[in-house]
């Protein structure tokens, strides 16, 4: 995970979205309900988290931009990346981690509309970019339940790697359904 430019992260954001719409549309419905041996969530539960998760983490985005906008610092190009969030980044890749209980999901809304929900965060991550780039972000930080207090631009890169972790877990869930 090296980025540059804020434009770095959407790019890479983009291209995880891409790979769960593409994986989540061929799903069929008995597959999206079935839960693998051992296994807590459905294929539908992990898209209903996802949504969840994403939309909760675009409102905090825009609220951590707007608290730095406030303040009316200019950003001096760099992006605020902690080295703690770096090494947390990569110790959390190989665990499994409970997901706090306001994103559990309630396995009641189908894929369909949690794809509809991710769309619509999307457009709010969409409004917000420019000005990512374009003020201090380093100052202003909101917890999260494992890596404690992010930047903006921290949780926009929790946004594409939590997309791309539950990608490959829906992979490995239809490959054991499929057999």
């Amino acid at each position: 995970m090296h980025f540059e430019t804020v434009s770095d992260i959407y790019a890479a954001n983009s291209r995880s979205r891409e790979k769960l719409i593409e994986t989540l549309k061929g799903v069929s419905a008995g597959e999206a309900t079935r839960c693998p041996q051992g296994e807590l969530w459905s294929i539908q539960q992990i898209a209903e988290h996802i949504a969840m998760v994403d939309e909760g983490t675009a409102r905090i985005c825009a609220k951590l931009l707007n608290e730095a906008k406030t303040k009316g610092k200019p950003s001096d190009g760099t992006l605020p990346i902690s080295a703690d969030f770096r090494d947390k980044s990569k110790e959390i890749a190989g665990l499994k981690v409970e997901a706090p209980e306001r994103v559990q999901p309630t396995g009641e809304v189908p894929i369909d509309e949690s794809l509809v929900r991710l769309a619509s965060s999307r457009q709010l991550f969409d409004s917000i970019r420019r000005d990512l780039a374009l003020f201090d972000l380093s100052d202003h930080k909101f917890a999260h339940p494992y890596f404690g207090g992010l930047t903006a631009i921290e949780w926009l890169i929790v946004a594409g790697g939590h997309e791309s972790r539950h990608t490959r877990q829906i992979e490995r869930w239809l490959d054991t359904i499929r057999q």
